[in-house]
Protein backbone atom coordinates (compact mmCIF):
# COMPACT_ATOMS: atom_id res chain seq x y z
CA UNK A 1 0.00 0.00 0.00
CA UNK A 2 1.50 3.30 -1.07
CA UNK A 3 1.71 6.28 1.27
CA UNK A 4 0.97 9.85 0.26
CA UNK A 5 4.02 12.11 0.10
CA UNK A 6 3.85 15.74 1.15
CA UNK A 7 6.44 18.19 -0.19
CA UNK A 8 7.12 21.58 1.35
CA UNK A 9 8.96 23.32 -1.46
CA UNK A 10 9.54 26.63 -3.17
CA UNK A 11 13.02 26.98 -1.63
CA UNK A 12 13.70 27.60 -4.50
CA UNK A 13 10.94 26.85 -6.99
CA UNK A 14 13.23 25.42 -9.68
CA UNK A 15 14.74 23.00 -7.16
CA UNK A 16 11.25 21.83 -6.17
CA UNK A 17 10.32 21.28 -9.82
CA UNK A 18 13.50 19.26 -10.26
CA UNK A 19 12.68 17.18 -7.17
CA UNK A 20 9.24 16.35 -8.58
CA UNK A 21 10.68 15.41 -11.96
CA UNK A 22 13.27 13.16 -10.32
CA UNK A 23 10.65 11.39 -8.18
CA UNK A 24 8.65 10.65 -11.34
CA UNK A 25 11.74 9.55 -13.27
CA UNK A 26 12.97 7.19 -10.56
CA UNK A 27 9.65 5.63 -9.58
CA UNK A 28 9.20 2.21 -11.20
CA UNK A 29 5.78 2.54 -12.82
CA UNK A 30 4.09 1.25 -15.96
CA UNK A 31 1.08 3.57 -15.80
CA UNK A 32 -0.17 6.74 -14.10
CA UNK A 33 -1.75 4.83 -11.25
CA UNK A 34 1.56 3.28 -10.22
CA UNK A 35 3.14 6.67 -9.53
CA UNK A 36 3.00 8.34 -6.12
CA UNK A 37 0.20 10.48 -4.81
CA UNK A 38 1.84 13.75 -3.77
CA UNK A 39 0.82 17.11 -2.36
CA UNK A 40 3.39 19.74 -3.36
CA UNK A 41 3.31 23.13 -1.70
CA UNK A 42 5.61 25.63 -3.42
CA UNK A 43 6.03 28.26 -0.72
CA UNK A 44 8.29 30.63 -2.67
CA UNK A 45 7.72 33.51 -0.20
CA UNK A 46 9.20 31.46 2.65
CA UNK A 47 11.76 33.66 4.49
CA UNK A 48 15.36 33.05 3.45
CA UNK A 49 16.78 30.23 5.56
CA UNK A 50 20.38 31.47 5.68
CA UNK A 51 19.26 34.95 6.74
CA UNK A 52 17.07 33.46 9.47
CA UNK A 53 19.99 31.44 10.86
CA UNK A 54 22.46 34.31 10.72
CA UNK A 55 20.12 36.95 12.14
CA UNK A 56 18.46 34.74 14.73
CA UNK A 57 15.06 35.99 13.53
CA UNK A 58 13.51 32.57 13.09
CA UNK A 59 9.89 33.15 14.13
CA UNK A 60 8.55 34.25 10.70
CA UNK A 61 10.07 31.17 9.06
CA UNK A 62 8.82 28.79 11.73
CA UNK A 63 5.34 30.31 11.60
CA UNK A 64 5.31 29.83 7.82
CA UNK A 65 6.42 26.23 8.25
CA UNK A 66 3.71 25.60 10.83
CA UNK A 67 1.09 26.82 8.38
CA UNK A 68 2.49 24.56 5.68
CA UNK A 69 2.38 21.57 8.00
CA UNK A 70 -1.33 22.20 8.64
CA UNK A 71 -1.88 22.11 4.88
CA UNK A 72 -0.05 18.78 4.73
CA UNK A 73 -2.10 17.35 7.58
CA UNK A 74 -5.34 18.45 5.92
CA UNK A 75 -4.17 16.90 2.63
CA UNK A 76 -3.54 13.54 4.29
CA UNK A 77 0.24 13.43 3.80
CA UNK A 78 1.79 10.42 5.54
CA UNK A 79 5.36 11.66 5.42
CA UNK A 80 7.02 14.87 4.29
CA UNK A 81 10.05 15.83 2.21
CA UNK A 82 11.55 19.33 2.35
CA UNK A 83 13.91 19.77 -0.64
CA UNK A 84 16.01 22.46 1.04
CA UNK A 85 19.16 21.55 2.96
CA UNK A 86 19.44 24.76 4.99
CA UNK A 87 15.90 24.45 6.35
CA UNK A 88 17.00 21.31 8.22
CA UNK A 89 18.75 23.54 10.75
CA UNK A 90 15.21 23.89 12.13
CA UNK A 91 14.37 20.20 11.75
CA UNK A 92 13.69 19.44 15.43
CA UNK A 93 11.42 22.46 15.81
CA UNK A 94 9.54 21.69 12.60
CA UNK A 95 9.12 17.99 13.42
CA UNK A 96 7.78 18.91 16.86
CA UNK A 97 4.91 20.77 15.14
CA UNK A 98 3.44 17.64 13.53
CA UNK A 99 3.10 13.91 13.99
CA UNK A 100 3.78 13.35 10.29
CA UNK A 101 7.34 12.00 9.90
CA UNK A 102 9.67 14.40 8.08
CA UNK A 103 12.59 12.92 6.15
CA UNK A 104 15.89 14.27 7.52
CA UNK A 105 17.72 15.08 4.30
CA UNK A 106 21.25 15.66 5.72
CA UNK A 107 21.07 12.63 8.01
CA UNK A 108 20.02 10.30 5.22
CA UNK A 109 22.66 11.74 2.89
CA UNK A 110 25.57 11.18 5.28
CA UNK A 111 24.27 7.69 6.05
CA UNK A 112 24.12 6.95 2.32
CA UNK A 113 27.68 8.21 1.85
CA UNK A 114 28.90 5.97 4.67
CA UNK A 115 27.15 2.92 3.23
CA UNK A 116 27.86 3.39 -0.49
CA UNK A 117 31.37 4.89 -0.65
CA UNK A 118 34.44 2.99 0.53
CA UNK A 119 36.45 4.06 3.59
CA UNK A 120 34.85 7.47 3.99
CA UNK A 121 36.92 9.56 6.38
CA UNK A 122 36.40 13.10 5.10
CA UNK A 123 33.31 14.64 3.53
CA UNK A 124 33.34 18.03 1.84
CA UNK A 125 30.18 20.12 2.20
CA UNK A 126 29.13 22.44 -0.62
CA UNK A 127 26.16 24.44 0.66
CA UNK A 128 24.91 27.86 1.68
CA UNK A 129 26.56 29.97 4.36
CA UNK A 130 23.67 28.95 6.62
CA UNK A 131 24.19 25.23 6.08
CA UNK A 132 27.95 25.49 6.53
CA UNK A 133 28.09 27.89 9.49
CA UNK A 134 25.31 26.12 11.39
CA UNK A 135 27.05 22.75 11.17
CA UNK A 136 23.95 21.01 9.79
CA UNK A 137 26.10 18.31 8.19
CA UNK A 138 28.88 18.38 10.77
CA UNK A 139 26.66 16.81 13.43
CA UNK A 140 25.64 14.03 11.07
CA UNK A 141 29.25 13.41 9.98
CA UNK A 142 30.48 13.25 13.57
CA UNK A 143 27.83 10.67 14.44
CA UNK A 144 29.51 8.36 11.89
CA UNK A 145 33.07 9.23 12.90
CA UNK A 146 33.60 11.25 9.71
CA UNK A 147 35.38 14.59 9.49
CA UNK A 148 33.45 17.42 7.84
CA UNK A 149 35.48 19.64 5.50
CA UNK A 150 34.14 23.07 4.57
CA UNK A 151 35.42 25.48 1.91
CA UNK A 152 37.83 28.31 2.68
CA UNK A 153 36.28 31.76 2.96
CA UNK A 154 37.21 32.58 -0.63
CA UNK A 155 35.82 29.36 -2.05
CA UNK A 156 32.65 29.67 0.04
CA UNK A 157 32.05 32.97 -1.76
CA UNK A 158 32.20 30.98 -5.01
CA UNK A 159 29.58 28.58 -3.67
CA UNK A 160 27.24 31.38 -2.62
CA UNK A 161 27.68 33.15 -5.94
CA UNK A 162 26.91 29.93 -7.81
CA UNK A 163 23.74 29.49 -5.74
CA UNK A 164 22.40 33.04 -5.56
CA UNK A 165 23.92 34.92 -8.52
CA UNK A 166 23.59 32.05 -10.96
CA UNK A 167 21.01 29.34 -10.28
CA UNK A 168 18.50 31.31 -8.21
CA UNK A 169 18.75 34.02 -10.87
CA UNK A 170 17.74 31.53 -13.56
CA UNK A 171 21.20 30.96 -15.06
CA UNK A 172 22.87 27.61 -15.76
CA UNK A 173 25.76 28.38 -13.45
CA UNK A 174 29.44 29.18 -13.91
CA UNK A 175 31.32 25.87 -13.88
CA UNK A 176 34.61 27.59 -13.01
CA UNK A 177 33.20 28.58 -9.61
CA UNK A 178 32.26 24.98 -8.93
CA UNK A 179 35.58 23.70 -10.23
CA UNK A 180 37.60 25.96 -7.92
CA UNK A 181 35.72 24.65 -4.90
CA UNK A 182 36.14 21.02 -6.00
CA UNK A 183 39.88 21.48 -6.50
CA UNK A 184 40.18 22.68 -2.93
CA UNK A 185 38.17 19.72 -1.61
CA UNK A 186 40.37 17.29 -3.55
CA UNK A 187 43.52 18.91 -2.14
CA UNK A 188 42.06 18.40 1.34
CA UNK A 189 41.67 14.66 0.63
CA UNK A 190 37.88 14.53 0.69
CA UNK A 191 36.52 11.08 -0.07
CA UNK A 192 33.05 12.42 -0.84
CA UNK A 193 31.72 15.89 -1.60
CA UNK A 194 28.06 16.39 -0.72
CA UNK A 195 26.11 18.80 -2.89
CA UNK A 196 24.29 20.24 0.10
CA UNK A 197 22.15 22.82 -1.64
CA UNK A 198 19.27 22.05 -3.99
CA UNK A 199 20.35 24.87 -6.32
CA UNK A 200 23.58 22.94 -6.89
CA UNK A 201 21.37 19.95 -7.68
CA UNK A 202 19.78 22.06 -10.41
CA UNK A 203 23.26 23.14 -11.57
CA UNK A 204 24.18 19.45 -11.88
CA UNK A 205 21.61 18.97 -14.65
CA UNK A 206 23.73 20.98 -17.09
CA UNK A 207 27.21 19.81 -16.09
CA UNK A 208 29.18 16.59 -15.67
CA UNK A 209 30.45 16.41 -12.10
CA UNK A 210 33.21 14.26 -10.53
CA UNK A 211 32.22 10.79 -9.26
CA UNK A 212 33.01 11.71 -5.65
CA UNK A 213 30.05 14.13 -5.68
CA UNK A 214 26.93 12.96 -3.85
CA UNK A 215 23.79 15.00 -4.39
CA UNK A 216 21.64 15.28 -1.25
CA UNK A 217 18.64 15.82 -3.52
CA UNK A 218 19.19 12.40 -5.09
CA UNK A 219 19.16 10.81 -1.64
CA UNK A 220 15.96 12.66 -0.70
CA UNK A 221 14.31 11.47 -3.92
CA UNK A 222 15.32 7.88 -3.18
CA UNK A 223 14.10 8.00 0.42
CA UNK A 224 10.82 9.65 -0.61
CA UNK A 225 10.05 6.92 -3.14
CA UNK A 226 11.00 4.02 -0.87
CA UNK A 227 9.13 5.38 2.16
CA UNK A 228 6.08 5.90 -0.04
CA UNK A 229 6.00 2.19 -0.77
CA UNK A 230 7.11 2.38 -4.41
CA UNK A 231 10.18 0.90 -6.09
CA UNK A 232 13.17 3.12 -6.80
CA UNK A 233 14.82 2.70 -10.21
Amino acid sequence: MKKKLGVIGGMGPEATAYFYEEVIRHTKADCDQEHLDMTILSHASMPDRTKAIQSGECDPLLQAMEGDLKVMEAAGAEHIAIPCNTSHYFYDQIQAMTEIPIIHMPRETVRYAKEHFENVRRIGIMGTDGTVSAGIYRRECESHGIEEIIPSEQRQRDVMSLIYDDVKAGKKGNYHKFERVMEEFIKKDCDVVILACTEISVFKQDHVLPEICLDAMDVLVRESIIRSGACYQ
